[in-house]
């Protein structure tokens, strides 16, 4: 896999004269850096090692002035040249962009002492005892330590071999399925158009694929590619690559821009961060502190959020957020820095665990959450994604990002979660997954609301599932929603009867003044058989109206001893299966009946008869044809 190198160390210490000495290429390239003699922007070189094996270098600046593009640069390599001048030994600068490398999560490197032709070898000696002692605590502790002069050649090819063995053991760690190149760079190729330059720091891209510019999400297309000086159709991963895009204009784009597929990547104001404050800082960072924000290629003005302490020492580390006042787009473990207004330096730096920021009080449980999302598993940090994000839930791409993990492993560590019920699929159709947790707290609390609907209205056999959803449901997807109640539904704790959602067991029930009411209504319709009472004669002595009985009423409807025909007019059921009898029997000795018929057979008025005969219209017992009725054929 290609390796890119970078190269660190104070102003003047002949970073880029010995990069020009290994590659031959001039990596300043603007006027005034070689009018001036110092580096102001990135360079860019590669070196032929052999076997097929060419190293990406990076030329970064060194001034104090300089140091943002020099984050920008160092924010894509994969190990470090620390450049040391042997006149000069151990400078600020050189402090700084160790700190720097550190900060980005660079662990690998080794240590040029240039112009040695400068100096004698006592004094060479000496310094590198003190460059040795220096680096002691740091990652480059033990790291090879090479003199070099650029001007006479001398160690230059020691350094060759240094660099070869290297790579050649080096494994840098990049994913494959998500393309990313962070721009450092844009301009205008005349017969070509808009072309932008970066280190890609993940998967490829290809001549004629559609990509899109985060984070304003401008789409546009790859019309040609150059990876290391050569035209190619396919760019990997690790390479300093060249893309010339169709449809957009220089003034379109933006130094830290990010070119990927999409759909890929999600810009959000709010990223969820693990920071440390590194031990050289002499004063701790404060909550809701104003900083200079290094991302990739890209320096923002943000605010850093504290969630569970007031402020953040020399040498410690937390979980907290960063707010920006425009969306950003990021992946689960970018490397950031942060920069102080005064002194300009840089003091501390992490690590993105949560590119879409999570809602989160500070000093609230959900701080502890937030701090799984620096766990070392995919499986601890694919929960805490999960549960923080809540009943939204995330889709598999979003997730994609939220980890970092390669499609395969994601699945893998969805499927695993999946079966211990702690991520739960519930819309296949978008891929979206909800936390383990907030499933179960769900249907918990479902069975809360079912049990708290039956004791306010322990007449109603249960709750329609429109109302269930605008009610308890309001805030959830319709998809989850549909979800925790179906699951509910298997495992037995509700029953459904059509769009009827209640609690297993559940069955209407009267308080005891209520029950005294409907024995008192049931007992005036029994009595009242084929010609029952009027309702307001039946409720007046209980001192009752129509609306006050009415939940009574319901009751007795739905558990069938009632049959309301009419406005206020009902049957008690055995006096309606009493002249259905009577109908039939009719019927079993004439072909048609009329009104008289039906009056001569049941006794009743034309107050009762006319609401009898159309009830048993709707009931398909008989159909009317003119002014006759016939028996239905039955099935």
């Amino acid at each position: 896999m290609p390796v890119i190198m970078g190269t660190a160390g104070h102003i003047d210490h002949g970073k880029t004269t010995l990069i020009k000495a290994l590659t031959g290429i001039d990596c300043d390239r603007l006027s005034e850096e070689k009018k001036r003699g110092i580096t102001i922007e990135l360079g860019f070189a590669f070196l032929d090692l052999g076997t097929g094996n060419r190293l990406g270098i990076v030329d970064v600046p060194g001034h104090e002035k300089f140091v943002k593009n020099m984050v920008a640069g160092a924010a894509g390599i994969d190990f470090v040249v620390l450049v040391i001048a042997a006149d000069e030994g151990i400078m600020p600068q050189t402090r700084e962009h160790l700190e720097i490398c550190q900060l980005l999560g660079v662990s690998t490197g080794l240590v040029v002492l240039t112009k040695t032709d400068m100096v004698d070898q006592e004094w060479l000696d000496m310094v590198e005892e003190e460059v040795a002692s220096y680096l002691e605590p740091t990652f480059l502790a033990g790291a090879p330590i090479l003199p070099v002069s650029a001007h006479t050649g001398e160690g230059l090819d020691a350094l060759k071999d240094q660099l070869r063995a290297l790579i050649t053991e080096f494994k840098p760690r990049r994913r494959s399925d998500l393309f990313r190149l962070p721009v450092d760079r844009v301009f205008t190729m005349k017969g070509h158009g808009t072309v932008v330059t970066g280190t890609m720091v993940s998967g490829a891209v290809s001549v004629g694929e559609d990509v899109v510019l985060y984070p304003k999400g401008k789409a546009t297309k790859v019309r040609s590619l150059q990876s290391h000086g050569e035209t190619v159709d396919t760019a990997q991963a690790g390479r300093r690559t060249a893309i010339n895009l169709s449809g957009l204009e220089v003034e379109d784009i933006k130094r830290g821009d990010v070119l990927a597929r999409p759909g890929s990547l999600f810009p959000s104001t709010v990223w969820d961060i693990e920071l440390t404050v590194l031990e050289s800082s002499h004063l701790p960072l404060k909550h809701r502190r104003e900083i200079h924000f290094h991302h990739g290629a890209r320096e923002v003005l943000a605010r850093v959020y504290l969630l569970d302490r007031e402020d953040l020492k020399p040498g410690e580390t937390c979980v907290c957020q960063v707010r920006f006042s425009e969306p950003l787009a990021a992946v689960y473990g970018d490397r950031i820095v942060l920069r102080a207004f005064s002194p300009l330096r840089a003091f501390a730096g992490g690590r993105v665990i949560g590119p879409v920021g999570h809602k989160v009080k500070r000093f609230s449980g959900k701080v502890g959450r937030m701090q799984q999302l620096a766990a070392d598993t995919p499986e601890a940090v694919v929960t805490a994604q999960l549960e923080l994000v809540g009943p939204a839930g995330l889709t598999f791409a979003e997730l994609l990002t939220m980890t970092n993990l390669e499609t395969k492993g994601l699945e893998k560590t969805l499927g695993v979660l999946g079966g211990q019920q702690k991520a739960i699929l519930f819309d296949k159709e978008t891929r979206r997954y909800a936390g383990g947790e907030l499933a179960k707290n769900l249907g918990e609390s479902l069975h809360d609301f079912l049990t708290d609907f039956h004791a306010r209205e322990s007449m109603k056999p249960g709750v329609q599932r429109g109302e269930l959803a605008s009610s308890w449901g309001t805030d959830l997807p319709p998809k989850l929603f549909h979800f925790v109640v179906e699951r509910a539904i298997k495992a037995g704790t509700i029953v459904a009867e059509q769009e009827l959602l209640k609690l297993k067991g559940h069955t209407v029930s009267l308080a005891s003044d209520q029950k005294k009411v409907r024995e008192v209504i049931l007992d005036a319709y029994t009595k009242g058989g084929s010609t029952p009472p009027n309702l307001k004669d039946v409720l007046e002595p209980l001192g009752m109206d129509f609306k006050q009985a009415a939940s009574v009423l319901k009751v007795l409807q739905e558990q069938g001893e009632l049959i309301r025909l009419k406005g206020d007019m009902y049957y008690h059921r055995t006096a309606l299966d009493d002249l259905q009898r009577r109908i039939c029997d009719f019927f079993a000795d004439n072909q048609e009946m009329s009104a008289p018929d039906c009056k001569e057979i049941t006794g009743l008025s034309r107050k009762y008869l006319i609401p009898i005969l159309e009830y048993f219209d709707k009931e398909k017992l008989t159909v009317r044809v003119g002014d006759v009725r016939h028996l239905r054929k039955r099935s």
